[in-house]
This record gives structure tokens, sequence and C-alpha cells, in this order.
């Protein structure tokens, strides 16, 4: 019997998870759970690395002196491209800014004023997005200038409890590559980058590959605990990158979604798949464990349900989930059609406006009551699927004859059963969580309990039961596919 405690945080919360190693089979328990939440602090957003570590601290004294259990090691996975900046005492700067900050969209079209979009796209095969670390820095670069000239190490969100667990600095390959700062060919930092919007690249970690020992526990928190033989671990710290190591397939036939506030559809690869025509859909080429290349496109996800929910709950209708699915379900299919990633529903004030308005713009019937709103936006998302599915076809040479539906996500069965519909595919879901038996497995393969990605997978087919949905309703799909093909035109 083999202990691995995994901190997987989120943009909304974070838990700590133990998981238990025994006869090729892997068990979790929920150690703690806590919320996380952006501060909007001066018109700007930003995450509280100190609030987030008491949380982390607090997950691993309840699982050693609560449980009595004492892990062999531990891992921290979560959100990409955000970051903190050290000082020359090793002292953080401020609190890292969060990826939602307004900044970020100017500072991207500032960046490609000074190198072209294609070329930036050739060097690093990421996908264009505001928030990416690379916008971020020049951002700093632009509006704190003072700030960024005594910074002497660059943190990644991961890196900053990695740090603050070991006192060791370096930066995990998965989440490097989110950065849009990596070449995924030469998997090291870019220098023309670095060098064309002069930013000072000696602020840079070493990369290390995901299965790697950080360091052991800094002595206080050592003596305090009686962990002293404990470790930390290079996870796959980018959390798509640690769910992704949880999907349970066989052979490369397939395709993933790691479903949840984003949806992150895409499929392995053993080489960065970079072309005019992925750039033409922006897709990403990500790191993943065992070396793999992440390609994948982002997906706006069920955060526009979740701030759906925001709003009534604001207006005193606190519906469970469960209650707004039952209501979809009952909902007139097809009223409307949205495109879940226009970019006005990326941080609205209120997201329900915004899909009133987008129905509006688009000449459609505009959603009123909660149910209408919760089945446009699920049977958006399956379109969506369809047309990523579509493009990942087209540019791997692969027929992806199924879906993987991965984390929290897999549980809204009345968006599996749409995704299955619009693709004509069979969807297969679970495990839920995901993301933390990712993170979990990776610790057991550094510490020599499994030997590789496949064995990994093994494991995670014999602990959980899965579920599988067939496509339905073909004819009718179809239709109102070529009427959202229709609708993306007119925006």
């Amino acid at each position: 019997m083999n202990n691995f405690l995994a901190f997987d945080l989120g943009a909304s919360s974070g838990r700590a998870i133990l998981g238990t190693l025994k006869n090729r089979k892997i068990t979790l328990k929920e150690v703690h759970r806590f919320e996380n939440s952006m501060l909007h602090i001066h018109g700007n957003f930003h995450w509280n690395v100190f609030s987030l570590f008491e949380e982390l601290k607090n997950g691993l004294s309840k699982c050693c002196i609560e449980l009595k259990v004492c892990p062999e090691t531990l891992g921290v996975d979560t959100w990409g491209v955000d970051f903190g900046l050290l000082d020359t005492a090793e002292k953080l700067i401020g609190i890292p800014y969060a990826y939602r900050d307004n900044r970020n969209i100017s500072a991207m079209e500032e960046v490609f004023r000074i190198i072209p979009k294609s070329e930036i796209y050739k060097l690093t095969g990421i996908a264009m997005w505001p928030f990416n670390s690379l916008y971020q820095l020049h951002a700093w670069k632009r509006d704190q200038p003072d700030v960024l000239g005594i910074a002497r190490t660059l943190l990644f969100m991961p890196d900053i409890f990695n740090w603050l667990f070991s006192g060791v600095k370096s930066t995990d390959y998965t989440f490097a590559s989110t950065s849009q700062l990596i070449n995924p060919h030469t998997r090291t930092w870019e220098p023309v980058l670095f060098e064309k919007l002069g930013l000072p690249l000696s602020i840079m970690n070493e990369i290390l590959e995901p299965g790697t020992p950080i360091g052991k526990l800094v002595p206080e928190l050592a003596q305090q605990l009686n962990l002293k033989d404990l470790s930390v671990v290079a996870v796959g710290s980018h959390d798509t990158a640690s769910a992704i190591v949880s999907v349970p397939a066989e052979g490369n036939e397939y395709a993933y979604i790691s479903s949840g506030t984003w949806s992150l559809m895409g499929i392995e690869s053993d080489v960065p798949v970079i072309s005019d025509k992925t750039l033409e859909y922006n897709l990403t080429n990500e790191g993943g464990v065992g070396r793999k290349i992440r390609l994948l496109k982002n997906i706006m996800g069920l955060w526009l349900l979740q701030e759906c929910k925001r709003i009534w709950l604001e207006k005193g209708n606190g519906f469970t989930y469960q209650e707004l699915v039952t209501m979809a379900e009952e909902a007139k299919p097809f009223q409307s059609i949205i495109d879940p990633d226009w970019m006005k529903f990326y941080n609205p004030e209120d997201m329900t406006r915004e899909i009133k308005a987008f129905c509006k713009m688009t000449g459609q019937t505009e959603p009123s009551e909660p149910g209408q709103f919760v089945r446009i936006i699920l049977e958006g998302l399956a379109f969506k699927y369809r047309i990523v599915l579509d493009q990942l076809r087209e540019v791997s040479g692969k027929n992806l004859g199924k879906i993987h539906i991965i984390g929290g996500g897999s549980q809204n069965e009345l968006l599996s059963q749409f995704t299955a519909n619009a693709t004509g595919v069979p969807v297969v879901t679970g495990p839920v969580e995901a993301t933390a038996i990712g993170n979990l497995m990776v610790q057991a393969m550094a510490k020599g309990h499994v030997g590789s990605l496949n064995e990994i997978r093994e494991v995670i087919r014999n602990s959980f039961d899965l579920k599988t949905f067939l496509p339905k309703n073909q004819s009718e799909w179809e239709k109102a596919y070529q009427r959202y093909l229709d609708v993306l035109k007119l925006i």
C-alpha cells in the first residue's frame, strides 16, 4: 500500500486528495476542500497565494494528524499561465495577477505589432489567447517596468507552492508549455521571444519533466508534521496535463475532453503539430506526461453555465446544477444556437444578458427561462465539440472514433448525450476526479510504483466505473448543426 497527496487547485475551489495505490488499483479520499476566487483590487484581478498556501498546509496537516496517514510524496497542479515574481531576497513581489485581468487583451495586440502572430505560433505552437504568460509578461514591462526590473525569478502558480513547500525553484514542462514562451521542438525557453520583447530570460527556471522529484519538505514543515522523508514531486502541474493522464483509453484513435470551467478538447501526439491550418484553427501544442504533446483546443466550457447560475443566485434563485439540467431536458430543443467561444462570454458582468444579446444579434429567439438558457449552452458546447473533432481529424489524419470526457463536467449526462448526438461517435465518461488522479499517478511513477503512461491508464481502468453514451436522433442534430454553421457566419 502506497499513499500520495494531490493538491488540485482550480479557479473556484481547491482540494487535497489522498490516493492509495494497492493491488493495481487506486482509491481516493478527499482530505480537505476550500474555496478560491479572484481578488478584485483597484481594477485588477489577483490570486491570494498566501491564503491558498495556508489551505494546502491545512490539507497536509489533516492528512497526517487527523487521518494518521503520512504520504510518500505530494504534488501540486493548478490552472495554467499565471505566475508570480520573486525579488533578490526571494520574496514575492505583490500577489500574482489572474488570467482574466483586462490588461492582457491590449498587451496581446501590442505584442503582435512587435512580433507577428504567425511567427509566435511557428516558434511556440501555442494558441493565441490574451491570458498567455507571454502577454502577461509584456503587460508587466509596459505597466510596471521598475518592478519587472527587480525581479530575479518567475514562478508559475504551482511553482510558487512547490517552492514554499520545498525551498526549490523549478518549473514543470507541462505548465511551462502553456506560457507561449517555450519552443516545443527544443523543449526550452524560446530566446527569440525574450530578445524581441526585451524580456529578461534570466528570470526563467530550469524545466523539469513530470515525475521528477523536486526536493524534501522544508525543515520547518517537516519538523512540525514529523515528515522528514516526504518529497515534493513535479507532477503534470498544469491541471489539464494531469487530467489527460487519467483518460482511460487504449490505442490512439480517440479524442478527449477535459470538462469543467473550460473544455479542453484534443488528442495526444508524439510530436508538435504546427502548420498554417492548426494556426487557423487556433489549436495549441501543450506538453503532456510521458513527453507527449497535447494537441488541443481551449473551449469556453461550463463557465457559461456557472456564470448564469451565479446571476440567478444573486437574484434569489439558488438552483442546483441537477435542477438546472432537469429544466434543460424539458426545454424546447434548438430554440436558439450560440457559439460558446464568443469573446463577450469571456468575463461578462451578466452572462444571461450576453446570451440574450447574442441571440438578438443573430436574429434568434431570446431565452427567458433558466431551462432555456441551460439547454442553449449545452447544445452550443456539443456543436463546438463537433467542429473541433473534425478539425482534429483533419490535422492529425486520425479517425477518432470515440470521445472520452473526463473531469467534473463528465457528471453532466445531458451534455454527454448531446455530445454523442452532435458528433455521431460514442462518448465514454469518467473518471470524475481526473486531475487529482493524474497528479497522484505521476507521483506513483516518480516513486517507481508504475513505469509508464500505459501502466497508469491500466490502473485507472481497473479502478473506476465508466459510462458510455451512444448517438441518438442523428438527423435532427445534423439539421441543427447546419443552423449552427449559419449562425457562425453572422458573428
